[in-house]
Formats: C-alpha cells, sequence, structure tokens
C-alpha cells in the first residue's frame, strides 16, 4: 500500500531502528537520543548546546531536554563558555569517561549486525542516499 512513499518507509526504519538502539543502550540505562548524544560529548568535549542541537539535527528544547537527562544521571556537566554566561559547554563526567569504549562497542555491535544481514554495501549504501535525502529537504 505504501511501498512507495518516502515518509511511511522511513518513519518505519526509524521505529525498527530506535528498537535496536534502544536494546545497545538500555544497560548503559539510555534512550538511543541520550545514547548517541553523549557519544558526541565524550567524542568533543566542550561542545556547545547549540552545537550538539545542530550536529544531531535537533532543536534546541529537545537538546536541553536530552542533556537534562544526562546530567540527572551524572554523566554530563555544564561550564559557562567564558565567552557569554549564558552559553554552556558540555563535557563527560568521570562515570561517562568510563563507558565511553563501552558505549561504542554497544553501538557499534547495532551495525556490524545491521551490516551482516543487509551487506556492508547495501549498508553503506543506504546511509549513505538516507543522508543526502536528508541534507537535500533541509
Amino acid at each position: 500500500m505504501f511501498d512507495h512513499c518516502l515518509y511511511f518507509n522511513t518513519a518505519s526504519l526509524a521505529r525498527q531502528l530506535e528498537s535496536e538502539w534502544a536494546k545497545a543502550f538500555k544497560p548503559f540505562d539510555l534512550t538511543p537520543p541520550q545514547g548517541f548524544m553523549l557519544r558526541a560529548v565524550l567524542d568533543q568535549p566542550g561542545l556547545k548546546q547549540y552545537e550538539i542541537a545542530t550536529a544531531m539535527t535537533i532543536s534546541r528544547p529537545t537538546a536541553t531536554r536530552a542533556l537534562d537527562g544526562l546530567k540527572e544521571k551524572g554523566l554530563i556537566e555544564r561550564r559557562s563558555s567564558g565567552h557569554d554566561g549564558r552559553e554552556q559547554c558540555i563535557f563527560p563526567t568521570a562515570p561517562a569517561i568510563a563507558m565511553h569504549a563501552s558505549l561504542n562497542e554497544a553501538s557499534g555491535q547495532v551495525s556490524k549486525r545491521l551490516k551482516k544481514l543487509l551487506g556492508a554495501d547495501v549498508f553503506a549504501d543506504t546511509v549513505t542516499k538516507i543522508s543526502g535525502v536528508r541534507s537535500a529537504l533541509k
């Protein structure tokens, strides 16, 4: 019925992928958005909140809520940027740093499983095409 509908197929795919990454991040007590956000903070400590929102293509309020959740879990801390008292930079805490490798490994296992299921070339081609569509629609 909706085989040729971009919205239906990408929304359905997003729900399936959400489930996969939810399982991967469950041992860390993180949702997929929190897991990916924490990975970004771990990879680039000191990012400003708006930079995280931009990188993750989410609104600033959505980023703030996810960061609030990570702060409540003791995984990030906000520090004033020094340039503007309202501007905050995000840094991982020691517990977050301790889980960095395990968090990346858990996410990598999902990608590895999907590559095996789809084939590495199809996986890479799909990611590239979806990224291209996403960029074109900005």
